[in-house]
């Protein structure tokens, strides 16, 4: 599920880039396509909702917000 929001996350990110003028149309094909692509921005977004979670738990530790 998770690899479909990254592709409609990529989608709409190049085609703000297209318009934009930063991307041309072949680029952002090439870019919303790509399953390297995709498979980093799993795993980014993966690797940042951990560190949230971790964050979060240090900062309830820290305040006392644990029971």
């Amino acid at each position: 599920m998770t690899s479909v929001f990254i592709r409609i996350v990529l989608r709409y990110a190049a085609a703000a880039l297209v318009a934009r003028g930063l991307f041309g149309s072949d680029d952002a094909a090439t870019f919303t396509a790509d399953p390297d692509i995709q498979m980093l921005l799993e795993t980014g977004f993966g690797l940042a909702m951990g560190a949230v979670t971790e964050g979060w738990h240090l900062l309830a530790r820290k305040f006392g917000w644990d029971n």
